[in-house]
């Protein structure tokens, strides 16, 4: 009987050495941006207790929580009737009291409330961590997968809801992808309740609105219409979503319109952000007033944030908000955030399809020493620290009888650019046979020498692995 091959659950992945070498380059070019403006590392537990998590990413959400079974015997001190009922609903807070973290925004906002005391504020804090939800696969979304969050707590000062902004175009900027990153402000939206007369409504009107892109304007209608909106309040809805213009034709659109407190704070603070933002001109960023713009976490109060690739279809590759007080259900209130969220993963799959990974990206072994017997091999050694001391990516072939065809095929399949050979005649002179695999040039070496091709001008150069 032949046993079941090893496979990995739906909607994860393994990454091999190139691809984890990719996604470092992505991770350290935006955590370069992030340190350039002041933000600290953080790192949050992989699990989080269900109360953390419940109730802070609205219905939708709550739905794509991973549960994890209390340890031992989980249904050991669970009601039997429950048990009958067979509704995992009633049975979780028996059996569950623990989940996967779905985003970092909620740990970091229980981090601030269990440190305040420690913290300084405003407090910058970049964290780089996977998350997980209960997603159904498909492109571009994955149930387990890295976000690279910045966030700053404990001030509204649109000048950081602006500071976002200019991080977001910097990285994608050094990234070189042309990207459209989509602003609204959530107060907008409220001002929209506020125009069509409705209070009570103002989450299903969000949750309606931000289905935009998947279901467009008539699958809007139709849940608008489902989730009881009249006639008239529905065309004014529309009236605001196909309206085109640029950002203050818009702005002056709105104040023509919106006479309640929310909707004139809104256009208030949308009007200040791309005031502040005016500097941040790069031709390959577009930034847009989108009034369509929702993002379905319950959370946001402000500015809002999402961010596409212009030349990849694959949903947004950024997301994040203002949030007023997120802290205050943790005990904390008038604690305002504002925060951002760059989807690694998304944005490794845009660089791969478009082909811009730079030959930079990827740490390879620069040079093998391939010795001869057991002599070579110390001064392979020898040599092997020197380089290394100067941030020379080497290695030496550990197996002195593999025949030479094999070791040239190991520094072929690595893609290792060049081979030291070290014989008995190399060792007399205190030199190794260099060896460029690409050109097949070889050439009889000094140390110094070996250095300077491998990091002077004519050679490879190195690549710095000091971070």
């Amino acid at each position: 009987m032949s046993k079941q091959k090893p496979s990995i659950p739906k909607g994860t992945r393994d990454f091999g050495p190139e691809e984890v070498s990719k996604r470092n380059y992505i991770i350290n070019t935006i955590k370069s941006v992030y340190q350039l403006y002041g933000y600290q590392p953080l790192e949050t537990p992989v699990m989080e207790n269900l109360s953390t998590l419940l109730g802070k990413y609205g219905e939708e959400g709550d739905k794509l929580l991973f549960k994890v079974l209390n340890s031992g015997d989980f249904l050991k001190d669970t009601d039997d009737t429950l048990l009958q009922e067979k509704n995992s609903n009633k049975l979780l807070s028996s059996i569950s009291e623990k989940g996967l973290r779905y985003d970092l925004t909620v740990p970091f906002a229980r981090y601030v409330v269990m440190n305040q005391n420690e913290l300084s504020f405003p407090f910058k804090r970049y964290q780089i961590q996977p998350v997980w939800r209960a997603d159904k696969p498909q492109k571009g979304r994955y149930r387990e997968f890295y976000q690279c969050d910045a966030d700053v707590i404990g001030s509204n000062s649109l000048l950081l809801d602006a500071e976002m902004v200019m991080m977001i175009a910097e990285v994608f900027d050094k990234l070189q992808l042309n990207v459209t990153i989509r602003l609204n402000n959530r107060k907008i939206l409220d001002g929209l309740n506020e125009y069509i007369g409705e209070t009570e409504k103002n989450v299903a009107l969000i949750t309606a609105i931000d289905k935009l892109d998947k279901i467009g304007l008539s699958g809007v209608e139709a849940e608008l219409v489902a989730r009881e909106f009249d006639a008239a309040q529905i065309e004014k809805i529309k009236s605001i979503l196909i309206f085109e213009g640029d950002v203050f034709e818009k702005i002056n659109f709105l104040e023509t319109i919106f006479t309640g407190e929310k909707g004139i704070k809104g256009i208030s603070e949308i009007k200040g952000l791309f005031e502040k933002i005016k500097q941040v001109n790069n031709k390959n960023i577009t930034i847009n007033f989108d009034l369509t713009l929702a993002r379905g976490l319950s959370y946001y109060t402000g500015t809002i944030y999402e961010v596409v690739a212009n030349e990849v279809k694959i949903g947004s590759i950024l997301g994040g908000g203002r949030y007023d007080d997120l802290t205050g259900i943790f005990g904390l209130p008038n604690m305002s955030g504002v925060g951002i969220s760059f989807g690694l993963d998304r944005i490794y799959d845009v660089i791969t399809e478009l082909n811009r990974f730079p030959s930079s990206a990827l740490i390879n072994t620069q040079l093998l020493f391939i010795p001869f017997d057991a002599d070579a091999e110390q001064f392979a050694l020898k040599v092997a620290k020197q380089l290394r001391a100067v941030n020379i990516c080497c290695e030496v072939y550990p197996d002195l009888n593999a025949k030479m065809g094999k070791k040239f095929k190991y520094a072929d399949d690595k893609k290792i650019p060049y081979t030291a050979v070290i014989g008995s005649n190399e060792l007399t002179e205190d030199k190794v046979s260099l060896k460029n695999m690409a050109s097949g040039e070889q050439r009889l070496v000094d140390i110094q020498e070996l250095i300077t091709e491998l990091t002077g001008e004519g050679g490879i150069g190195f690549l710095d692995v000091s971070e």
